[in-house]
């Protein structure tokens, strides 16, 4: 069964983020059809985060008393759902509430991908976080670099064009069913209990590690809202074409593709995450004093500096499962990093805009970028200590 949970773990990956990438290259279009208003539209936009903080604290009660595979398994099922009913709603109350039902179920499939990793291979915690993330990357670059073509080719129908997408959830369903079966038959130990006979209860909101990892995901996604929602308009406000800034924004994102299977093999192999986290928020600050200096002289150079400070993500992931013992302390710390760590995201895009609009430039917003990276490295720095949240806890 193992080769089905890897298969499954990959097919997941792939569908936890075109739901999301996917509506930005049509969202003109979606606007236009349903009528629906700009403030809809940045509603929409700060949705996503506010979903999986929300969705992803009840991953550990709803495995526990299912199971993980069922639940990644329902998670793919809403995907599927949500992104094929969304299209045809007709209206924008209804779009949305579609798009909370995909997005809740990407919210417990996030919170729960590590935990079907420190289960099903606890001496491959690394290489297969590398398998997970550069899946992860694969899908949302694919979603935002075909969706438009694929639609043009399906007849120029937006409908068609953001739907398509369920079909890749619906087959990410099989390889869930047999994992949700088997525990069934074989339950296990419950997970999110304790980590042990006679453990005692993980306090997760007592551990600094935890407080620790919980900031720098937050910040980390941070960065990465921004750079996905704001950097081709920097590119495009100092000149450069519409298009290649589009292609830049590609390059950023493709990066996370080699580099999520790489980062936590590296990061595996250390007993001290420390130095990744420092070279990674090193690189991003150079990459936004190049966006604030040369925006389109240096553009090729600051895009691969961003692509390598984007994969704070794949590290964070790593380390989720290196800072817990057990499969109870793993899906505990996932939900706590990951809920609280995307409530910490959801301003940052936001401020971005508003710092822009006020300021009338590029200056503060990116200087408040890499300020950030300042608590992104010392909160990564103390999260990448050799510990355990049961010891602290």
């Amino acid at each position: 069964l193992a080769g089905v949970v890897m298969a499954g773990l990959v097919l997941a990956a792939l569908n936890l983020r075109p739901a999301i990438t996917s509506l930005g290259p049509l969202m003109k279009e979606v606007r236009e059809g349903l009528g629906m208003s700009a403030t809809a539209a940045g509603l929409l936009t700060s949705v996503p985060a506010l979903c999986f903080a929300a969705f992803g604290i009840a991953a550990p009660r709803l495995a526990r008393r299912w199971g993980p595979g069922a639940i990644v398994c329902a998670g793919m099922a809403a995907i599927a759902v949500g992104v094929a009913v969304r299209p045809f709603t007709g209206g924008t109350a209804g779009f949305l509430a579609a798009s909370v039902l995909a997005l809740a179920g990407i919210a417990v499939s996030n919170v729960l991908m590590p935990v079907v990793i420190k289960s099903w291979f606890p001496d491959r915690v690394g290489p297969m976080t590398g398998l997970y993330s550069m899946a992860l990357a694969l899908g949302t670059s694919l979603a935002a670099a075909v969706t438009v073509p694929m639609t043009a080719a399906l007849g120029g129908g937006w409908q068609l064009g953001l739907a398509v997408w369920a079909a890749v959830a619906v087959v990410a369903v099989l390889p869930w069913l047999a994992v949700a079966r088997q525990h069934r038959a074989n339950p296990g130990p419950a997970v999110g209990g304790p980590a042990g006979p006679g453990a005692a209860p993980i306090r997760i909101t007592s551990s600094p590690t935890a407080w620790a990892l919980a900031v720098f995901f937050g910040l980390q996604g941070t960065a990465a809202y921004v750079t996905m929602g704001w950097m081709p308009q920097i590119f495009r406000d100092a000149g450069v074409s519409a298009g290649m800034a589009g292609v830049l924004l590609a390059i950023t994102m493709a990066m996370g593709v080699p580099l999520s299977f790489v980062m936590p093999w590296l990061a595996s192999r250390l007993r001290h995450q420390g130095p990744l986290v420092a070279v990674l928020g090193l690189c991003g600050m150079a990459g936004y004093t190049g966006l604030w200096l040369a925006p389109a002289a240096g553009s090729w150079a600051w895009v691969l500096l961003m692509g390598i400070s984007n994969c704070a993500f794949p590290l964070a992931l790593t380390m989720i499962g290196m800072r817990a013992g057990s499969a109870a302390g793993v899906v505990k710390l996932s939900a706590f990093v990951q809920s609280v760590g995307y409530l910490i995201s959801v301003p940052g895009p936001l401020l971005v805009g508003m710092l822009y609009q006020h300021s009338g430039g590029w200056g503060l917003p990116i200087a408040m970028m890499a300020g950030l990276m300042v608590p992104q490295i010392v909160a990564g720095v103390l999260a990448g200590r050799d510990r355990r949240i049961e010891d602290e806890g």
